[in-house]
């Protein structure tokens, strides 16, 4: 049995070759596909096409929601101000009334003191004002002179926040100095018990004061005009992101088409053109304006 089983193996050809070819597990690209898009590192960046252009177009969509939530603060931050503001010129005004009301009453009663009228203790002149930087000076020169915004607008720019708060800080420091120096004048013509004395030297202390918060309440408003341009600025910031975001958008829409068209050079190539328009357009955006 064991030869006659060797003897049909070997009558049998397994390796003979088949009529039928055998079916091949490769699959062929299509010429006309690969003919599509350049075989090199910028057909490549051609066909990520649209993945990067939903990141640029998600990019400026967030800096254009981020520079009018800075608008948003900065008008914030300026109505703040403004109401420092308002308070220092209601100081001022509380100040030059009481000063005011001080000289009315002093000059009812000179007519009975006469010459003794003369005798009376002046209030001191407040100290030197502090300096300011040159840059700080040059606005408030053009703030008297009533200047244009549009002249005044790149001034109030070159002034940084630390400038205004080095400013503001003196002022006040300035102010409360004169406090100082008055109080205890003020406390000494009260033990003398001298009505005109009193109410002479609170005039003109209450001048002097006057002009102090009114110096406060300008330094403010300056800082309220610039964080109001500041606002300006980046709400035009915010408009112009947003145009680079559409053309970006543009550009994702161009090459998702193109995904579905026969030809796609000429699309793919549009739809990078106009995204690299966005970034370009995004640059100097973010720079210069």
């Amino acid at each position: 049995m064991a030869a006659v089983s060797r003897s049909l193996i070997s009558k049998v050809n397994f390796f003979k070759p088949s009529r039928y070819p055998a079916a091949s597990m490769k699959t062929k690209i299509p010429d006309a596909l690969k003919s599509d898009l350049p075989d090199n590192k910028w057909g490549k960046l051609l066909g990520a096409t649209p993945v990067i252009m939903t990141v640029v177009a998600t990019l400026l969509a967030g800096l254009a929601s981020s520079e009018m939530t800075k608008a948003q603060y900065e008008r914030a931050y300026a109505a703040q101000l403004q109401s420092r503001a308002g308070d220092q010129w209601a100081f001022f005004q509380a100040k030059r009334l009481r000063g005011e009301m001080q000289r009315n009453t002093f000059d009812l009663l000179s007519a009975q003191l006469g010459a003794v009228a003369a005798q009376l203790e002046d209030a001191p002149t407040p100290p030197p004002a502090p300096a300011v930087v040159p840059e700080l000076a040059v606005v408030m020169k053009a703030v008297r002179d009533e200047v244009p915004e549009a002249e005044l607008a790149p001034l109030l720019f070159k002034l940084t926040p630390a400038m205004l708060a080095d400013a503001q800080r003196a002022a006040k420091e300035h102010a409360a100095a004169y406090d100082a120096l008055t109080g205890p004048m003020l406390k000494k013509i009260e033990a003398g018990g001298s009505v005109a004395a009193r109410l002479r030297f609170n005039g003109m202390r209450y001048d002097q004061e006057a002009q102090l918060n009114a110096g406060i309440a300008r330094l403010y408003e300056l800082q309220v005009r610039k964080s109001n341009l500041v606002a300006e600025r980046h709400h035009a910031r915010s408009q112009k992101f947003f145009f680079g975001m559409l053309g970006a958008q543009m550009g994702v829409i161009i090459s998702t088409l193109a995904m579905a068209a026969k030809k796609r050079n000429l699309l793919w190539s549009l739809a990078a053109g106009a995204g690299l328009i966005a970034i370009v357009f995004a640059v100097y955006v973010y720079l210069y304006v």
